[in-house]
C-alpha cells in the first residue's frame, strides 16, 4: 500500500474545501451587491420625487 498522499485525493481535497468557501462568499458579495442596489434606487427615487415636487 501507499501510504503517500495521491494527487487525485489532494485534488478531491481541495475541491471539498474549496465549494462551501466559495459559496459563502458568493452568497456575501450577492447579498452586498442587492443591497447597495437597493439603497442606489432608493437614492434616485428620492431625487426623482424632490424634482417632481418643485415642479
Amino acid at each position: 500500500m501507499n501510504a503517500g498522499l495521491n494527487i487525485g485525493d489532494l485534488i478531491f481535497q481541495l475541491f471539498a474545501v474549496a465549494v462551501p468557501i466559495i459559496s459563502v462568499v458568493l452568497l456575501f458579495l450577492f447579498w452586498r451587491y442587492l443591497k447597495k442596489n437597493k439603497e442606489q434606487l432608493n437614492r434616485i427615487e428620492q431625487k426623482l420625487d424632490s424634482n417632481k415636487s418643485k415642479n
